[in-house]
Formats: C-alpha cells, structure tokens, sequence
C-alpha cells in the first residue's frame, strides 16, 4: 500500500506538469510563431518479485512473471515544429516562412538566436530588428532613409524603391537537423544546443528551404480545442491518482484498527 501511495503521488506529480504545459501553450495561442509543446513520459523502475523465464524445477519455466511498477515521470517537453496558420496584415516588413526554416537573430552579447516571428521593424540606423530591438541577420540589409518600397519575394529577394534608385539583395534562412533539440529562451527566440545540430544556411525555397511570404504573419501552431481535450484528460488523470491515493489511505487504515 505505501507503494500505492508513492506510485500515486508519482502520477499526479507527472500530471501536474503536463497541466503546467497545457496551460502555457493556451496562453500562447495567440503569440507569433509560437510552437507548442507536449509532455513525453515514461514508467518508472519495477520491482521484481518473479523473473519471466525462471526455472521453477523439473526443467518448467516460468511464462510470465511478477513485476509492480513505481509509476512514472515526464522526461521530455518536446516543441511540434508544425506550421501555424498565415495571418494577413499588410505590414511592408512582416514576413512568414512556410516550410521549413528559422530567422537569424544577433543577441545583445554577440550570439546568435533564432525566431518564427517575422514582425519586423526599422530601427534608427535603418538595420531591420525584431520588436524587441534585436539585429535580424541572414543577410538583411539596412533600409535607407527615404526608401518608398520595399519588395520581399518568395525565394528571399529583397528589392528596395527609393529617391536614389533601387537596391537589391537576397536573404537566408537558417534550419536545424532536431528542432526539438532547440533551447526555448522566450521572446520568441531559440537557441541552439547540441541536441539540435549546428545551423545551416540556405535560400527560401531551395533545398527544402521554406518560402517567403511579405505582409503575412504566422500565428501560434495551438489548437484550442485539441489543448481543451489535453487539458480534461489531464485533470481526469490527476483526479484518479488522487482516488488511488485515498483508497490506499483508507486500505492502511483499516490495517490499522485490526484487532486481536
């Protein structure tokens, strides 16, 4: 019975953290190029009272044998890299990628972050940044004072119309081979670990690369309605572990008030 009550509370601990990442990625349905995560768990050590497969004498073995388990554990919260659904907004400079494909972004100490959100602004100096003011590099250029239009096409061609003519230039994008092995640092940034592989540079719509698509903003990738079902099948779990843990409760003390 106390293994009841561990494996048991095992359980509601691990559900607990899966209400803890439902409950984010909800807050974040509305959040630009955000990726939402899922709980991966696994079950705990057994203990052993009867190997399968035991001689059991006379030349028998045994054909199953008797194992309890202790419960289990979330090991992973892994982020779905699916696409989110296109948003129009007519912004010149805010940019959706469709496939595959990250943003390179330079980080106030030099390193080197990456991004779904393509909601970009000028800066003073004309470098076009993130709206936290971070440089977007991957070849993005500065936008020169008095620029009238600017073009973004499908493939990366940027074409700037201005008062002294026209300038053109070709951007990046930057993928990994494990986006799940990405760190999530908030902001809409990641960065890269060992887990993800190093970055590699290519152009939108070669190789496998992603397209471009300018006045189009990708939204969050959460479904309300499949993170609702998450979110029951959550609190179904955690109420029946709870259940466990007093009937474990109540078995003890009825153990307790035996009398001779």
């Amino acid at each position: 019975m106390l293994r009841a009550l561990y494996s048991s509370a095992a359980g509601m601990q691990s559900q607990q953290l899966n209400l803890d990442v439902i409950a984010n990625n909800l807050a974040n349905v509305n959040t630009t190029g955000f990726k939402k995560s899922k709980v991966e768990f696994q079950d705990l050590l057994y203990q052993t009272t009867r190997a399968p497969g035991s001689e059991t004498g006379g030349g028998n073995m045994l054909p199953t044998g008797l194992q309890v388990g202790h419960g289990a554990r979330a090991v992973a919260t892994s982020k779905v890299f699916t696409n989110g659904e296109l948003t129009q907004t007519g912004e010149r400079l805010d940019v959706a990628i469709q496939g595959d494909g990250f943003f390179e972004i330079q980080m106030p100490d030099g390193t080197r972050a990456y991004t779904r959100d393509g909601a970009f602004k000028t800066g003073p100096d004309g470098r076009v940044t993130t709206s936290d003011g971070l440089v977007v590099l991957g070849g993005f250029q500065p936008i020169p004072t008095g620029t009238t239009g600017i073009s973004i096409s499908a493939n990366g061609e940027v074409t700037l119309t201005g008062a002294n003519g026209t300038q053109t230039f070709r951007v990046q994008l930057v993928r990994f081979a494990n986006p799940a092995g990405l760190e999530s640092l908030g902001r809409n940034l990641y960065r890269e670990t060992q887990a993800s592989g190093t970055p590699e540079l290519g152009n939108p719509g070669e190789n496998g690369f992603g397209t471009l698509a300018q006045g189009f903003l990708e939204m969050s990738n959460v479904k309300v309605v499949e993170e609702m079902v998450n979110l029951i099948l959550a609190q179904r779990a955690y109420e029946i572990n709870a259940r466990a843990v007093q009937a474990a409760d109540e078995m003890m003390q009825i153990s307790n008030n035996l009398r001779r």
